[in-house]
């Protein structure tokens, strides 16, 4: 493959996007520890019951304003256009791995707006939702009938939220050269060509002018 590269993200998004994947790790398993009573041995990685009843909401929210951060910046290019809608009639194609076939693509393919459209709006029922609940702060303000309503889209939510991240981290494995772009911040110009030929051809336009 050509060694040339181009720079796909910056190193503060980098930064933050291991934040928001840490986060999520940590959210997630001290959220599992209460989802059921097999799972309650977590709560020892976070120093018991209380401890991680208490540090979930946190990590929670900091994964949800790691997140703001990055859907500011790239939410318009996360936006379906005609060619998402072109991709998205021969996807079958992809998944036959015939990528060669497969329309024309900016930033971001359809299946990872998707991804990220889902992710957004689970994060934003999980937050909602977890204020609804979290004692003894904002709890007292909604009655249980409420409450529970806001337990179950909460658990939906996270259900949601763990097989888009499942799918995402996937999907960066299966096309190989991905991952290099949240290791590194670059990916090479053939990548770029293979699977985003219209963001390629705009960054190699702006680099040669």
């Amino acid at each position: 493959m050509s060694k040339r590269l181009i720079q796909r993200y910056r190193d503060g998004d980098r930064m933050n996007h291991w934040f928001i994947a840490l986060m999520f790790f940590l959210a997630a398993l001290s959220g599992l520890a209460f989802f059921h009573p097999s799972l309650f041995f977590f709560t020892n990685l976070f120093g018991g019951g209380q401890w991680t009843r208490i540090l979930h909401p946190f990590l929670g929210l900091l994964m949800v304003l790691g997140f703001l951060l990055f859907f500011i910046k790239i939410w318009r290019e996360n936006l379906i256009n005609d060619h998402d809608r072109a991709w998205m009639k021969h996807a079958g194609r992809m998944l036959q791995g015939d990528k060669a076939g497969m329309p024309p693509v900016g930033k971001y393919n359809a299946g990872q707006k998707f991804v990220f459209w889902a992710m957004a709006l689970s994060l934003l029922v999980l937050v909602v939702t977890g204020f609804m609940f979290w004692r003894p702060w904002f709890a007292p303000f909604f009655s249980i009938p409420v409450m529970r309503i806001a337990v179950l889209l909460h658990a939906v939510s996270a259900v949601v939220l763990v097989l888009s991240v499942i799918v995402h981290v996937y999907a960066a494995i299966w096309v190989k050269g991905t991952v290099r772009a949240m290791t590194r911040g670059t990916v090479t110009e053939n990548w770029a060509r293979l699977n985003h030929p219209l963001w390629h051809e705009e960054m190699t336009h702006h680099k040669g002018r």
